[in-house]
């Protein structure tokens, strides 16, 4: 497994063989060892090696902010926000291995013991995407540990020295082969599947779809995020310059790689002067070295990433589309491509059914709330729609009739809050939620224990 830099692709990050299927079931079975130790320790001893872990980020957050920037091509003030948010992530799963566990309820004859207890599901599979590559396996792993499982972390090729780097800190605070990271590709990912008593993925929906069809066969448990074509829809009333700056950050950052990123800007009447006003603010975005402290938007992850885009723009264009900015590749060495706007499409459009993860996003004109509305539900995802208005009944009637899992009102659609419940609708998810209380309900099982007393 080979990583190189996006911004530098002559720059190997690190290269490393991919884990064998039977070298991951040799780890599983390791892993099953550390679970059963795992799971017995106090609680508030596993609070306090994530709060350890948390630490060990924080004194390396530098060096680990340079190898997220140096591997996936992640502007400076992002990756370092993102190790930020890794640290949080820990601090805050070490603090919830301390809520109850149970509860107590009437019980059935009279004088007995009617209770509920959650237990630890044993070997927790993780496959992890590369672009946050702090935060994901994290979000994922914390829980998972603070409730005494181990895990198993096949993390995405693109990714692999930031995860390795992350077992070695986390690892450390750890009993060993707690927290296990098995570099490789699809058969390593099948490997880990079938190898672990719950999963949890994420990444496209043709893996996706495949990791829960294999889950399914198993009777595994299962939490898939699968990406989105995500909506911002403008009213009427909404403060243009302000929706315009926001929309061009959640469409274009960090070159549009978030499955959270806004694909799709839905205008309701006239959308000129929205139009006008998002075309400046994706031009006033700073292209370029991801190492730049000014730079929010630095290379896609991949050449074949960057010939995705260009495809979707060269697309648009046969169909008519108008290419109000970008389109096409920069001139630098690694892979950049210039943030792209796109208006007048035909519906079907592939920008406008299909996400393209890149800095790509379109605009679409709707006759009123309701068309925007149904624009906005209309297509096989259903991961997060924002709306900007400044009439606080509109927001609640819009919020009412859009079918995605987050919904936000004079916000981004990028952005996530860990200690809230994260997840789409349609295509976009599979399973439970992930993140906050959600994480308890996934990686636990739920046990109903009675104890009648003595006649």
């Amino acid at each position: 497994m080979v990583s190189r830099s996006p911004q530098n692709p002559a720059d190997v990050v690190v290269e490393v063989p991919a884990t064998s299927p039977e070298a991951v079931r040799q780890a599983a079975t390791r892993a099953s060892d550390a679970y059963a130790r795992w799971s017995a320790v106090p609680a508030l001893e596993r609070a306090g090696a994530l709060e350890a872990a948390a630490g060990a980020l924080d004194s390396h957050a530098e060096e680990l902010t340079g190898l997220v920037v140096r591997e996936v091509g992640k502007p400076r003030s992002e990756a370092a926000a993102e190790v930020q948010r890794g640290i949080a992530i820990l601090r805050y799963f070490a603090q919830q291995a301390l809520d109850p566990m149970g509860e107590v309820l009437p019980g059935s004859p009279p004088g007995a013991l009617l209770y509920t207890h959650r237990r630890p599901r044993g070997i927790t599979g993780l496959i992890t995407p590369w672009n946050f590559p702090v935060a994901i396996p994290l979000w994922k792993a914390a829980p998972a540990l603070a409730f005494g499982n181990s895990v198993l972390l096949k993390p995405s090729p693109e990714a692999t020295g930031i995860a390795l780097r992350l077992a070695e800190l986390v690892g450390a605070t750890l009993p060993p082969q707690t927290f296990t990271v098995l570099p490789g590709g699809g058969a390593t990912g099948r490997a880990v599947v079938e190898s672990s008593r719950v999963v949890s993925f994420t990444g496209s929906v043709a893996v996706g779809r495949d990791i829960a069809g294999l889950a399914a066969e198993l009777g595994t448990p299962l939490q898939a995020e699968m990406g989105g074509l995500n909506a911002s829809i403008i009213v009427p009333d909404a403060d243009v310059e302000r929706a315009a700056t926001t929309i061009a950050g959640a469409a274009m950052t960090y070159a549009g790689q978030k499955c959270t990123a806004t694909r799709r800007t839905i205008v309701v009447g006239d959308p000129g002067p929205f139009t006008d006003a998002l075309v400046g603010a994706v031009e006033r975005l700073p292209v370029g070295d991801p190492n730049d402290p000014a730079t929010l938007v630095g290379p896609v992850i991949s050449e074949s990433a960057r010939a995705r885009v260009d495809q979707a723009a060269a697309e648009a264009r046969s169909l008519g589309g108008r290419l109000l900015r970008g389109g096409a590749a920069r001139e630098e060495p690694g892979w950049f491509v210039a943030p792209t706007l796109v208006d007048n499409l035909p519906a079907h459009a592939q920008l406008l059914h299909e996400e393209v993860f890149g800095p790509v996003c379109a605009i679409i004109p709707a006759a009123d709330v309701d068309e925007a509305a149904a624009i906005t539900n209309g297509v096989a995802y259903g991961l997060v729609t924002s709306v900007f208005t400044t009439d606080l009944d509109r927001a609640l009637s819009l919020v009412a009739k859009i079918d995605t899992g987050l919904i936000r009102v004079n916000a981004p659609t990028s952005g996530v809050d860990f200690y809230a419940p994260f997840g789409g609708e349609k295509a976009s998810s599979a399973g439970p939620r992930e993140q906050g209380k959600a994480a308890r309900d996934f990686y636990t099982s739920l046990h109903t224990v009675t104890i009648a007393p003595r006649v």
